[in-house]
């Protein structure tokens, strides 16, 4: 088995600059990939691994994050390096290019069989990953719960102390460059079955009630004031957030379609993760 992790097949060295310089040169000649920069590849690779580089960092200002396209492009580029191998855990057998991640309990991670974390991805100490999924450019923070089957897509962005319950599925993102992951901030609560994908944002602490479906085009109404407020792909910070319904009209008549429901915020009560639930149930939520 090939192990990228290898000081010779890498550029430990190399600033992150350089290495930029290095990816955005193979993008303009792939030739160059037989020349020593694929040693720039992995390297970013093993840095998304080690957590020293990630694919989205929090920015001050109104967009409250920046994306780093040139380490998506890395990503895409290093699956055309690795070779397709055997991997081998106990009776169970799988066949990929990327192999699983190693080092776990030097890392303070638990890992509960068969969840998997993939590498290229990291995932802060003191975080949980149940038989759930964290895909290669994806970050967890410390303190978080990825819950049973639920999926963490490449390059997915996960704050400290959120929960991802049981069957929640964040979507990946490396296409086009610089289109920003699905993020979700810290200490945020995500409810049983919810699907959130194209790049949608969920601010800190806000609570998603199980199956919210959220993409870049589902509405997102806030119907805590005298009047509705419709805003999409972004959950503002201490929301509590909940499925609905909407008619609209087509040639063939009034139909409902999915939408998003802002129906409060979390109090003094409920910022302890024990007492999620219970925001939700204060709503008659379910969770």
């Amino acid at each position: 088995m090939q192990d990228p992790t290898r000081p010779e097949m890498r550029l430990p060295d190399a600033s992150a600059p350089e290495l930029r310089a290095q990816v955005e040169a193979v993008l303009q000649d792939r030739d160059l990939l037989q020349k020593g920069h694929a040693r720039a590849v992995r390297e970013v690779v093993y840095r998304l691994d080690r957590g020293d580089l990630r694919v989205a960092e929090r920015i001050d200002g109104p967009e409250r994050w920046i994306v780093h396209g040139w380490i998506q492009q890395s990503i895409s580029l290093y699956f055309g390096l690795a070779p397709i191998e055997t991997y081998q855990a106990g009776d169970l057998e799988f066949h990929d290019k990327v192999p699983p991640k190693h080092g776990l309990a030097g890392s303070g991670v638990r890992v509960v069989p068969p969840g998997v974390v993939r590498y290229g991805a990291h995932v802060e100490k003191g975080a949980i990953v149940m038989p759930g999924y964290v895909n290669i450019g994806a970050r967890v923070g410390a303190g978080t719960m990825v819950d049973t089957w639920a999926t963490v897509g490449s390059c997915a962005q996960v704050g400290r102390n959120v929960h991802l319950s049981g069957g929640v599925g964040l979507g990946g993102v490396l296409e086009p460059p610089g289109a920003r992951p699905v993020i979700v901030e810290e200490g945020a609560f995500v409810g049983s079955r919810c699907i959130v994908v194209e790049g949608c944002l969920i601010e800190e602490e806000a609570v998603l009630g199980a199956g919210v479906v959220l993409t870049a085009s589902t509405p997102i109404y806030d119907v805590t004031g005298p009047q509705e407020r419709v805003s999409k792909g972004r959950v503002p910070a201490r929301s509590i957030v909940i499925p609905g319904m909407r008619p609209r009209s087509f040639p063939a008549g009034e139909y409902l379609t999915p939408c998003a429901l802002i129906i409060g915020q979390r109090g003094e009560s409920t910022d302890k993760k024990t007492s999620l639930n219970q925001a939700l149930r204060d709503f008659g939520v379910s969770a």
